[in-house]
């Protein structure tokens, strides 16, 4: 059910429920917080004596407010914490200097705790704590703009988490819930944990290695296997994108079934399916990235004219976005 060591002992033979150590930071995704405290609170809920005790942390301390605007007071991190698991969280920023965590993570590391770093938490571990193995993994849309930086750490795997024994890289978002349940299978038994998937209704506790949608398996969930193939050649040719001739030669199919399948499945045509595809890509590099408006354009395909097709999709132009951006610290 999980890739996690069962290196520590039951919470009965400890005497007290494990600590879990839960580091936040300003704008941190609320749906990552709910995946591991709400699976925790479930599988308390089930256990005849509480399994797990939770505290909330962050650098300085104090409330601290999540992306959709609802927050919690935390305490302040300790130069010698002590926990049987920490969950660092993401906030869409992996620039964000509370995020920048390596002496508490191998604060926490030395004392023996596991340590969960989910999404840009992880990017930016990754990012400055480079193996050259690979043997991590991040959010895909973070992985990407690991690679368009040619940061070291731009390689990996597209799992849903990867443990190497002393810290477990995650996607993230979703993907929480999994890595929390494999985490709580480690102190209760299979049929209680699938009781706590239950209670959630999480139907299929998926496993670290399982490929994360689009980033890891470049496919859609269309069922039209020629029209997934089409989608698939587009994904990954977005600096080059391939004439709609060459797709179709690729796939085995002609152009006007292409079309109709795009209309029928999609109600779009492939054209213009594939510009939007590129120009919501430029979107995510224009927002994550110090990349400059030229450099995304040419990376999406759009060597001349970008702002304008930009413009034209949005409703405003890549140059105010970029300066919203920075006017709100959150460029990374």
């Amino acid at each position: 059910m999980t890739d996690i060591d069962p290196k520590l002992h039951v919470a009965q033979t400890l005497g007290r429920p494990l600590r879990v150590d839960v580091i936040i930071a300003e704008g941190f995704v609320l749906v990552e917080l709910s995946g591991v405290v709400e699976v925790l609170r479930m599988a308390n809920r089930i256990n005849p004596a509480p399994l797990f005790d939770w505290t909330y942390r962050s650098v300085k301390g104090g409330y601290v407010s999540c992306g959709a605007g609802l927050g919690t007071l935390t305490e302040k991190l300790s130069e010698k914490p002590y926990a049987d698991y920490v969950f660092i969280i993401g906030n869409s920023n992996s620039d964000h200097p509370d995020l920048s965590l390596g002496a508490i993570i191998l604060a926490y590391s030395y004392r023996k705790a596991k340590v969960l770093l989910l999404s840009e938490a992880a990017s930016r571990f990754i990012s400055e704590h480079p193996t050259g193995s690979g043997d991590h993994t991040t959010h895909w849309e973070n992985r990407a703009v690991l690679q368009e930086r040619g940061d070291p750490g731009g390689e990996g795997t597209y799992a849903l988490a990867v443990d190497d024994g002393r810290i477990v890289t995650c996607a993230g978002m979703g993907a929480t819930v999994d890595l929390t349940l494999g985490l709580v299978g480690n102190h209760m038994s299979a049929a209680a944990v699938m009781t706590t998937a239950d209670i959630l209704l999480h139907e299929k506790i998926r496993d670290f290695k399982t490929l994360q949608p689009f980033g890891g398996k470049r496919l859609t969930m269309t069922s039209d296997k020629e029209l997934d193939q089409c989608i698939g050649l587009m994904q990954s040719h977005m600096e080059d994108p391939l004439p709609i001739s060459e797709l179709v030669e690729r796939v085995g199919i002609s152009s006007r079934s292409l079309e109709r399948r795009f209309h029928r499945r999609l109600n779009t045509t492939p054209n213009t399916y594939y510009r939007e595809l590129r120009l919501n890509w430029a979107n995510n590099l224009l927002l994550n990235t110090t990349l400059t408006i030229r450099e995304i354009g040419m990376a999406c395909g759009f060597p001349n004219g970008f702002s304008s097709l930009y413009r034209s999709f949005f409703g405003v132009t890549p140059t105010v976005i970029r300066q919203n951006k920075k006017g709100a610290g959150l460029v990374r």
